[in-house]
């Protein structure tokens, strides 16, 4: 239970093409945009890539890093459609499920809980089986008989997530007004890599809010590393905002020119 800080870069070294990779924050909003960043500059690629999907995904599609994509979306928020994911998909680079939102988060806290599966409403009277020919229904076994999808577990080899705080211990810290679903990236992942605005001591963490936004626990944590600015240029809320001119530009260049600049580590 020592010092975990390390390097972005350290943190990439330990992955592998082949892996499965959660990636957390929803959206445009608090990405883990520096582990990416030096993820894009690695070797690594034929990712399966598990995501509320965003620039992380875009970038990654764009530079056929995906094999397959488990996603119940790829948006930019206030672009509604993720671009370059867009064209990938529209290409056919890779493999994907779609599934809902709550599916999704009940494949992540199965295998954060390490059960094969766990059932879920969410599915059902919907399109999301005739897409997904490979899901299947569960029974109750008791008086009521509802019949439930049976959600898979979304088992990761890794994640990467990022939070406002951490100590050197790997205990997390959300300040912003929604945890997404990082403690449970890092719960269903054999292994976890969490960027953050400021590493601090740990009894700092508790000085400026409760210790319900512990978000991350630290044994769930392989590595923390220090990031400021970490999510540019989505959002980290309370710290910074999405950069809206920043991810307009992102939006409307073409990858290989935007990536010469960003890959750099370089604001464009």
């Amino acid at each position: 239970m020592g010092d975990k800080t390390m390097t972005a870069d350290e943190a990439v070294s330990r992955l592998h093409s082949g892996m499965t990779l959660g990636i957390g924050g929803w959206g445009s909003r608090r990405k883990p945009m520096a582990l990416v960043r030096a993820l894009l500059r690695s070797g690594v690629t034929d990712l399966t890539i598990v995501s509320y999907g965003g620039p992380d995904v875009g970038m990654l599609a764009a530079s056929g890093r995906i094999r397959k994509l488990v996603a119940a979306f790829v948006t930019l928020d206030s672009i509604p459609l993720e671009p370059h994911y867009r064209a990938a998909r529209e290409r056919g680079d890779f493999e994907l499920v779609e599934i809902d939102e709550a599916m999704f988060m009940w494949g992540l806290r199965a295998a954060a809980n390490r059960l094969p599966f766990l059932p879920v409403r969410a599915g059902i009277g919907s399109d999301v089986m005739r897409v997904n020919p490979g899901l299947r229904t569960v029974t109750s076994p008791y008086g009521d008989g509802e019949t439930f999808v049976a959600m898979p577990a979304l088992r990761l080899d890794a994640a990467l997530v990022h939070v406002n705080r951490a100590d050197r211990l790997g205990n997390g810290q959300y300040l912003g007004p929604d945890p997404y679903f990082d403690d449970l990236f890092c719960e269903a992942a054999d292994t976890a890599y969490v960027s953050c605005e400021q590493v601090v001591d740990t009894a700092e963490l508790t000085k400026v809010a409760g210790p319900q936004s512990l978000l991350i626990k630290r044994h769930s944590v392989t590595g923390v590393v220090e990031a400021p600015n970490g999510a540019h240029f989505t959002s980290c809320a309370p710290d910074y905002g999405r950069d809206e001119a920043v991810q307009k530009e992102y939006a409307s260049t073409p990858w290989p020119e935007f990536a010469e600049r960003y890959l750099r580590g370089g604001t464009p």
